[in-house]
């Protein structure tokens, strides 16, 4: 079941990429302007699933990338 509140607005929230979703204290929100929702668990389930996938990628790509330390050789040694 959802709980609605108007004064719900966290102070350090883990906001799931650019959407209204929300964790804080591991419950998911939906929140707006106008106040938070709750959510259920069948989204909360679904919005688990795409956090865990969402961090899998952000990783994937991390993995890609050379250390920082390898492209500031690169650079210097070009201006040379």
């Amino acid at each position: 079941m959802s709980t609605r509140t108007s004064s719900f607005f966290p102070a350090r929230p883990a906001r799931l990429a650019q959407s209204p979703a929300v964790r804080r204290n591991g419950q998911w929100w939906l929140v707006a302007a106008s106040g938070a929702v709750a959510t259920d668990p069948m989204l909360t389930k679904e919005l688990e699933d795409l956090a865990a996938a969402m961090t899998a990628a952000d990783r994937a790509v991390a993995a890609l990338r050379p250390p920082q330390d390898s492209l500031l050789k690169q650079h210097v040694g070009r201006r040379r």
